[in-house]
Formats: structure tokens, sequence, C-alpha cells
């Protein structure tokens, strides 16, 4: 199979699988009476990190750590600068919730967390994923807490930028074991055709993981926050950039490193670096402008430009 046709498959069924996945998980969840406004900080915020989920697991069983964590690191890079800059271009993006900036500076600590244990060990352990999955219940538990302090104004957010009503028992089983599928092939198929273009370039693995994979697996949060930026949600496009990034280093590399320890290899201190810059960068705007400007917006996508540039000089 070609390397085109490899990564533009398995892109397609990673971006279809992990709908298929959100829809159905999130109308199970609905059915046991839980509100959307949960349903939406938890199963939906899980399932649209899927692909990164399944990319990393897959990288990580071939033996490929650097790239599974280029992968998470990647990609939030792009959702911070390239998703939310492209939906504040589109939109400004103003935000009334506590609980949106709460999760900057969760982030930020996140993201220096993730620093201090490779720095420790230049590893992922299982020791490191297992602190990783506990901080994340605890990250949604305070979000559940916070989210519902906000009251009507992100409950009804949450529920108009949803399906209207859950699916039949036997509609929701099928929608998640279909994404489940898809999203396992589509990881294989993908990770599969990165590796084969980056040899063919004669380019390092993680620097593909850290641009074309990483834009990639990117794809859901880009639609979702756009449609939300476009429909005025301006929580709902920041929790989507944000959120899933807190949920690429907690859930995506806690997981993966829970089921193989992941060392650190190739990737960059400078990766690490503008992964924690570009979380700092987005604390002025959320708490003294409470919005983000299409200036800012523009700012943002610039600043994942240079990051392209940078990773470009680093490749020749």
């Amino acid at each position: 199979m070609s390397i085109a046709l490899l990564i533009l498959g398995g892109l397609i069924l990673l971006c279809v699988g992990g709908d298929l996945l959100v829809r159905g998980a999130e109308s199970l969840a609905l059915r046991t009476g839980m509100t959307p406004l949960v349903a939406g900080l938890t199963v939906v915020a899980f399932g649209t990190s899927s692909p990164e989920l399944f990319i990393s697991v897959g990288a990580a069983l071939q033996d490929l750590d650097d790239v599974a964590i280029g992968n998470a690191i990647g990609s939030n890079i792009a959702n911070l600068t390239l998703v939310l800059g492209l939906a504040a271009w589109v939109r400004p993006i103003r935000v009334e919730s506590q609980l949106m900036k709460m999760d900057a500076p969760i982030l930020i600590v996140c993201s220096l967390g993730l620093g201090a244990m490779l720095y420790a060990s230049g590893m992922l352990t299982r020791g490191y994923g297992t602190v990783m999955v506990i901080a994340l219940a605890a990250y949604i538990a305070l979000s559940i807490r916070l989210g519902k302090s906000d009251g009507p104004l992100l409950e009804a957010e949450f529920r108009d930028s949803r399906h209207k009503a859950p699916a039949a028992l036997t509609a929701c089983l099928a929608l998640v074991a279909a994404g489940l599928v898809m999203l396992v092939y589509g990881a294989d198929f993908f990770v599969d055709g990165a590796v084969r273009l980056a040899r063919l370039l004669g380019i390092s693995e993680v620097l593909i993981s850290l641009t074309l994979v990483a834009i990639g697996t990117s794809l859901p949060e880009l639609a979702s926050t756009l449609i939300a930026s476009v429909k005025g949600r301006g929580d709902i496009a920041i929790g989507n950039a944000i959120g899933s990034s807190i949920f690429n280093i907690l859930a995506i590399l806690g997981v993966t490193a829970l089921i193989k320890p992941l060392s650190m290899g190739e990737i960059s201190w400078i990766d690490l670096g503008v992964m924690t810059l570009t979380a700092v960068i987005l604390l002025p705007m959320l708490f003294t402008q409470r919005r983000v400007s299409r200036l800012e917006g523009a700012f943002l996508v610039a600043c994942y430009m240079v990051y392209l540039a940078l990773i470009a000089v680093r490749a020749t």
C-alpha cells in the first residue's frame, strides 16, 4: 500500500472512528442520566482525544516511544496555536466560565510536570503513568464540580452543542464498536504511513510525529472548535483546545505509559518548552481581556508557523 494511501486512509478512519465513538459513548452516558455538562466534560472530552490515544499506544507497541510522546506534544502545540488561533480569527472568543479559565493554569502545571518527569529519568515509567491517570481523575472531578457552579450558562452551552437525545441502546453499542475498530486500524495505517514517509524523506520519525501526525490527529479538535466559535460558544471553543491538551498529557501519555514505559528518545527540550510557553501565552488573554481577539488569534497562528520553521531547520 502506498504511503499517501496509508496516511490518508488512516486519517479518515481516525476522524470517522473518533466521531462514532464520541456519539455512541455520549448517548450511552446520557441514557444513564448523566447531564450534558458532565458528559461533555468527561465522555466527549476523552472521545475527541481518542485518535491521539490510539496513535500513541500503537507507536509505543512498535517501540516508537519518542513518536508516542511527540504525537501528544505536537498535538498540544497545534491545539493551542493553530486550532485556537484559527477559531479566534474566524470570530473573537469571549470566555465567561470560571471553569475554562481554570484550565490554562492546570495545563501549565501538567506541562511542567511532564518536563520534570522526563528530566528526572529520561522516560515515562509505569509509576509516572499511574500518577498522571490519578491526576486525570482529580481534574475531571474538579471540572465537574466547578462546571456545575457555573450554573445554567455552561450547562446550556453543552446541551445545545451536542445531540438532542440519546440513541437506542443497540445503536449506541454499534457506534462504539464501529468507532473502536476504525480507530485501531486507522492508528495502525497512519503510524505505518508516517514512519515510511520519514524514512523516505530521510528525516527523524519524531519530527513527523510533531508535525504531520500532530496536525492530523488535531483535526477533530479543529472542526469542533471552529464550529463552537462560529456559533458564539466561546467556553466550548476554549474548552476543546485547552481541555484536549490536558487530556493529551494526563490521559494519552498516562495510559500509554501504563501499557508500556516510554523513553524520551529524540524529543527535544525545545518542544517541551514551546508546549509550556503556548499555555503561558494564553493566561493574559483569558484573565485580563476575557477574550481572544482576531489579532491574538493571528498571533497564535504565526507562532505555530515559527515552530514549523524550527522543525524544518532541525530536519536539515
